[in-house]
């Protein structure tokens, strides 16, 4: 794993054979987020931030826009009130951790690396040639995730000839255009998206092929933490049931090479890894 991305004292490489990933917290500064437990109001987040860094987590990932299925655009002030006094926060509190926003909105971005941010997670793919700009400008470290369609719509009718093929050549074909441009390999991580545009078959060919996107030689995000997913293979309706199943999920991302886990429980997260490392090891 890349030591921009997960520092050596996070990653717990260890003898069984299996890197411990780098955990990514979710603070949602949104009032509309799937999961509820996940919004946080600014003193809300603080005090969350500071739990998930003590219970290991390298990262943390700040949002202000809803991206979960139907969910409705913000303005892009709105967006700006909503993380950027968080990002600014817990940067000066905990100048040490790494901190992610989660915007489609390179007006977003930028102030939230002005403020302290490290990386951007672009749910849109770097759709925009703006925020392209942005990352090469900046040098800064990103997460492309691939979407089909728009948060509003994209599960109405997702619809691929090969799922995994045609998410992994988009992934690879915006990161190669990254590189060919100057950035650093080493500062691109890619996210196959689950649950964005995906039906339940494709969320499953998608998780069932990380090799496949590790062949890509870029660290690898895993974002499946209590989704829809996980319900429909639990059974479970609700986000506040699905903490076992995402973290039968997590296991297995873990075991075939995820480089990060992006979960709402850290602590949770953190010690079923620590478990499985002590056993094997």
């Amino acid at each position: 794993m890349s030591g921009n991305l997960a520092p050596d004292s996070r990653s717990g490489v260890n003898n069984s054979g299996m890197d411990k990933p780098a955990l990514m917290g979710i603070l949602n500064i949104t009032p509309d987020s799937f999961y509820a437990e996940s919004r946080y109001s600014l003193d809300d987040a603080l005090t969350e931030a500071r739990s998930m860094i003590q219970s290991g987590a390298t990262w943390l990932d700040i949002g202000g826009e809803s991206t979960r299925p139907g969910a409705e655009i913000i303005s892009i002030d709105k967006e700006i009130e909503r993380v950027i006094p968080v990002i600014r926060a817990i940067h000066n509190k905990y100048p040490e951790i790494l901190i992610s926003v989660d915007t489609r909105n390179h007006q977003v971005a930028r102030l939230a690396i002005e403020n302290g941010a490290k990386m951007v997670n672009d749910v849109s793919g770097l759709r925009d040639q703006k925020m392209v700009d942005l990352v090469l400008e900046t040098g800064c470290i990103v997460c492309i995730m691939h979407m089909q369609g728009e948060p509003g719509s994209m599960q109405e009718q997702p619809l691929y000839d090969d799922v995994v093929e045609e998410v992994a050549r988009y992934l690879e074909s915006k990161a190669a255009d990254l590189v060919e441009r100057g950035h650093s390999k080493d500062k691109i991580i890619i996210d196959p998206g689950i649950g964005f545009g995906k039906n339940h078959q494709h969320n499953i060919a998608l998780m069932r092929a990380i090799s496949r996107f590790k062949a890509s030689g870029y660290d690898l995000l895993w974002g499946i933490s209590r989704k829809s997913v996980i319900g429909q293979l639990t059974g479970k309706s609700t986000a506040e049931e699905r903490l076992a199943g995402t973290l039968g999920s997590s296991i297995f991302a873990a075991l075939n090479g995820v480089d990060i886990l992006r979960v709402h429980d850290v602590d949770e997260h953190n010690d079923m890894l620590n478990v499985y490392q002590a056993l094997v090891g």
